[in-house]
């Protein structure tokens, strides 16, 4: 097992903690065809924090709980700079890019 295999886990349960409380998480699911967008980030189907919901953090858990290897990078955070920088939230994704940032590192760190 990767010995960041548990700080990962512990920054997505921090990241999901973050879409909670700022509102950013749906109880519904998108539906199939949105889901399956081949885009990157599914940008043309779905919100970023709809993204982080329904795609980034089960593929996450899943590499978790199956003891697959890890993405060698991560610009998840470069994103969510574009993202929210092209919307007028007044510091409210402030904390979930801290947490995307921290995120990225924790992927690039050395084994």
């Amino acid at each position: 097992m990767d010995v960041r295999f548990l700080q990962i886990a512990e920054q997505l349960l921090l990241i999901e903690r973050e879409l909670r409380l700022q509102g950013w998480w749906d109880d519904v699911p998108p539906s199939a065809a949105a889901l399956s967008s081949v885009e990157p980030f599914s940008v043309d189907t779905l919100e970023f924090e709809q993204w982080l919901q329904w795609i980034f953090l089960p593929r996450m858990k899943a590499i978790l709980e199956q003891d697959l290897p890890l993405p060698n990078a991560s610009g998840i955070q470069e994103m969510a700079e574009m993202v929210f920088g092209a919307r007028s939230l007044q510091g409210k994704d402030r904390q979930l890019q801290v947490l995307l940032k921290e995120f990225d590192q924790l992927i690039s760190a050395s084994h």
